[in-house]
């Protein structure tokens, strides 16, 4: 058998068990109901209306014996409202013990003496006397009239024995109804306790002892790294089927680790050749930059002999186009100057030193004083800037171009205001600072928001602002550099704000360290 078939035997036992105690405990939970019901709605009651119909005959007799003997008409009145009590606790009486044949018959008996007494002694005697004038009553008829009542006190006596019976009666059956329900429940508890050790012993036999002996071989094939031993299933059907799936997927997955270790040598060598390339790349874009630099100053420099030596012999057009040569050679030279610049980055000093940015944001602003001066910026900073390890000259060249962009595109209606904000950022396991420099010029649209980074790429035409389009660029590759991330915030809408953060420095972690984990981020 498999193990769904023990489980499907043992759950079918268990359900019928479960049927079994359900309906027997049904019957006894519903005698137990009806014992206790009959008992609180209908003899504790009865006995009551008993105790009520005594005592409007026992008011009868009080009543027609004082009107009888003394002719006071007051006397009626506990006579007549003793019958109407009289019926009133009879109708009851009949509805709650309709059911039962003693307890109607020991009614019956009293209504049927006090319905004699009545007719013998109280409606005659009562029918003779003149109200107000007493008159000699028969001892002999009185004495009858005692003798009937008596009759009725013992048929009073007969009843109240015959509810107490019964009352006694239905607690009895009702303790034994109890006692049978609870026993009957603690043996449903016993069978299901049973039942469940017998399953948690087939469970251990059939499924567990197999499971086991596959993890065991499964993990001594992972612990030991060698996936060639083949695992042998075990057990009943399915769990020698599972055993068998587990052997299939080993063998899938030591065909897929051939797989993956020849990509991951193809992938190695791939970037070997990558960091080859690259590396051939900014050393050639740092040549060519440099090279460049000494034809370009000659172009400018004979231009401008050109223009001097000859300048009156040339027409006007003669003088733009000398004109044009020299601002094409000099926006080359600056073009030159921020391509090598952004192939330094990372490259002329590679160390990390814990740099005070307070000191680094003083420096910036001290190099671009004229521009801050000219515009009439106001700038906004912190207090104090935290301390971080990196470049302290990458970090300044940082500043310097976000806040020298805050104030080349600044808006003419408007003063310029650019202010700098830090924020201590903690995300799990990494802490990090993160930076703005934010500005209310002209802004950048949202869908500019990824190309700005990209090299040699512009917004605006040269006659507007002048620039290579490298700025931006190099800010991105600084940061990258430092193990951070540098975005434009597309929410800000009064002008620009790019943010970028800077892992943090900590005491007992060395610049590498800080460098790796922020690039890692």
């Amino acid at each position: 058998m498999t193990v769904q078939a023990w489980f499907l035997l043992v759950l079918g036992v268990m359900g019928v068990l479960v049927v079994v105690g359900t309906v027997v405990g049904s019957h006894f939970l519903r005698e137990t109901t009806e014992y206790s019901n009959y008992v609180r709605d209908r003899i504790q009651p009865a006995r009551v209306e008993a105790y009520r119909l005594q005592s409007a005959l026992i008011n009868q007799e009080t009543g027609a014996r004082g009107y009888i003997l003394a002719a006071d008409p007051d006397f009626l009145m506990p006579y007549e409202e003793g019958r109407r009590e009289e019926e009133a606790a009879a109708a009851e009486l009949r509805a709650l013990v309709g059911d039962d044949e003693k307890l109607m018959a020991d009614l019956d008996a009293i209504e049927t003496h006090a319905a004699q007494w009545r007719r013998v002694y109280a409606e005659p005697l009562i029918s003779t006397v003149v109200p107000g004038e007493p008159q000699f009553v028969d001892p002999a008829v009185v004495d009858a009239g005692r003798v009937a009542f008596d009759r009725l006190r013992a048929a009073f006596e007969v009843q109240n024995a015959d509810l107490t019976q019964a009352r006694e009666d239905g607690i009895a059956t009702l303790e034994d109804t109890r006692t049978t329900r609870d026993r009957i429940l603690a043996g449903m508890v016993v069978v299901f306790l049973l039942a469940g050790v017998g399953l948690a012993v087939l469970l251990q036999m059939i499924v567990v002892r197999p499971i086991q002996r596959l993890r065991q071989a499964s993990r001594s094939v992972v612990a030991g790294q060698n996936f060639e031993r083949e695992i042998e299933p075990q057990g009943p059907a399915d769990i020698y089927a599972l055993g068998r799936d587990v052997e299939d997927m080993r063998e899938r997955i030591v065909r897929e680790l051939q797989v993956a270790h020849e990509r991951e040598e193809q992938l190695e060598n791939q970037t070997t050749e990558l960091r080859r390339s690259n590396s051939e790349l900014e050393q050639f874009a740092y040549v060519a930059s440099h090279d460049l630099q000494e034809p370009l100053r000659k172009v400018a420099s004979f231009c401008q002999l050109l223009e001097k030596r000859y300048g009156d012999k040339l027409d006007e057009r003669g003088t733009q186009y000398i004109a044009f040569a020299v601002d094409g050679a000099k926006r080359m030279q600056v073009l030159i100057n921020d391509l090598l610049t952004f192939s330094r980055v990372g490259r002329v000093s590679d160390a990390h030193v814990r740099t005070e940015l307070d000191v680094t944001l003083d420096a910036a602003l001290t190099n671009i004083s004229q521009a801050v001066e000219e515009s009439g910026a106001e700038i906004t900073r912190p207090e104090s800037l935290p301390t971080i390890v990196g470049d302290p000259t990458l970090m300044i060249m940082l500043w310097q171009n976000l806040i020298g962009n805050a104030i080349k595109f600044r808006h003419e209606d408007r003063p310029v205001e650019i202010r700098v904000d830090c924020e201590e950022i903690v995300d799990g396991d990494d802490e990090f600072w993160r930076f703005s420099v934010q500005d209310n010029g002209i802004g950048i649209a949202e869908e500019f928001a990824d190309k700005v980074f990209v090299i040699f790429q512009r917004l605006h035409g040269r006659d507007v602002y002048t620039g290579t389009g490298i700025g931006l660029a190099i800010c991105r590759k600084i940061v990258e550099y430092h193990g951070g991330e540098i975005w434009l915030d597309p929410q800000y809408r009064e002008g620009s704000r790019f943010c970028f953060t800077i892992p943090k420095a900590g005491d007992d972690m060395s610049a590498t360290e800080v460098a790796l984990k922020g690039a890692s981020a």
